[in-house]
């Protein structure tokens, strides 16, 4: 049997003229997925794409990859057979054997983008329908609420004929709106953060700052960790590793405590941006989520972002934490983020934060430091990483 895979584009039906290109960039994403499971040809038609593999594909693993590439609304495992309602009838059952011997319903629904085609589609669904029920006495028709849908999509080459769809994950395809750079803890929220701007069409890079000795290797590790799950989603990522201590340290040293984090996050932004612009992104992402810690209070929110020159994407910002950690455990990231590994926003930490801090103040105690010279320092030794 030659079976295909069929691939329903989501929001890129909307596109209009752009769509090709929207395709063309979802097709690139999905041959790297595949690129170590066999040979894969990818022909778009018809509002749909069709992928077959040669003898050496590993179909089952493709179908399961596929499951995680943005822009994909739904997909199906397909019979393709030639342009002859006979072929239909004999392969249908055989096909789709498996599913019907675990049904106690189905209907059958038929497409015929072919009008040439001499049968109806209402004559299809009777005729292929008589002859499952003759195969498999057992099913009575539904048309309501059947446990299995069989499908004939008659195109303009082929017919083609699967049952229930899978659901894809939805949204754009990755790299379609843009590069940004995602500014990832070891924590819950900034995971899900580029999750969700991926699946928005942004290809990530990642920016992750350690502060040695007083975080571990085992902290970074856990960034990678984090960052192989999103990869799965997002494709390949790279990541770039900040030393921060000595950052930290003169911020320490030289600044009120109290505006302690509200400084450091301005220097990681400072840092991050110059990162990004090497990695020709167009925005920074972060986990913020207003109101979840004193460093995330709109006043507090303001004064970081006003260290940035370049968009600042805050994609948790209305979520509460409930909500982030069910989207962290359904891309199985929250049991890593859980790890009790200490990242540098947790080092020296000031007991009482201020949390409705002047900009005016900020800036004066930032101006205790040699900034220039810092971020420069902490750019040129920051480390590479490729993810995914």
């Amino acid at each position: 049997m030659n079976e295909v895979i069929l691939i329903k584009n989501g929001e890129l039906a909307l596109k209009g003229l752009n769509r090709r290109t929207f395709e063309n960039i979802m097709i690139k994403n999905m041959r790297y997925r595949l690129s170590d499971l066999g040979k894969f040809t990818f022909t778009p038609a018809q509002s749909t794409i069709k992928i077959e593999g040669d003898e050496s594909a590993d179909l089952e693993q493709a179908v399961e990859r596929l499951t995680r590439v943005f822009g994909i609304a739904a997909f199906s495992r397909a019979l393709k057979l030639e342009k002859d309602f006979a072929q239909v009838m004999e392969h249908s059952g055989e096909y789709l054997k498996e599913q019907l011997l675990q049904a106690d319903t189905f209907k059958v629904n038929a497409r015929r983008s072919d009008k040439r085609f001499p049968l109806t589609s209402p004559q299809i669904c009777e005729t292929l329908g008589e002859k499952l029920l003759d195969e498999f006495p057992h099913l009575s028709v539904d048309v309501h609420n059947p446990d299995v849908i069989v499908n004939v999509e008659v195109r303009d080459y082929d017919i083609f004929v699967h049952a229930n769809q899978i659901k894809g994950a939805g949204g754009m395809p990755v790299g379609s709106a843009g590069k940004a750079a995602l500014m990832v803890s070891g924590g819950i929220d900034s995971p899900v953060a580029g999750w969700m701007m991926a699946k928005r069409g942004l290809e990530l890079c990642a920016v992750h700052f350690a502060s040695p000795p007083y975080t571990s290797e085992r902290a970074e590790q856990k960034v990678h960790d984090l960052l192989k799950k999103v990869a799965r989603y997002s494709g390949r990522i790279n990541l770039y590793v900040v030393p921060f201590t000595e950052i930290q340290e003169q911020i320490r040293d030289l600044c009120a405590e109290d505006l302690f984090t509200i400084i450091m996050r301005r220097l990681m932004v400072k840092c991050a941006q110059k990162i990004a612009r090497k990695e020709d992104c167009g925005a920074l992402i972060t986990g913020e989520s207003l109101g979840q810690v004193a460093s995330q209070t709109m006043g507090a929110m303001a004064c970081t972002e006003d260290a940035a020159d370049m968009l600042v994407f805050r994609p948790l910002i209305g979520m509460d934490k409930g909500e982030i950690i069910d989207i962290a455990n359904k891309i199985d990231t929250f049991e890593i983020s859980i790890l009790p590994f200490e990242d540098c926003c947790t080092v020296f930490t000031p007991k009482h934060p201020r949390t409705r801090p002047k900009k005016a103040d900020v800036i004066a105690e930032e101006q205790k430091l040699p900034l220039d010279e810092l971020i420069a320092r902490a750019v040129e030794q920051t480390r590479k990483i490729v993810i995914g």
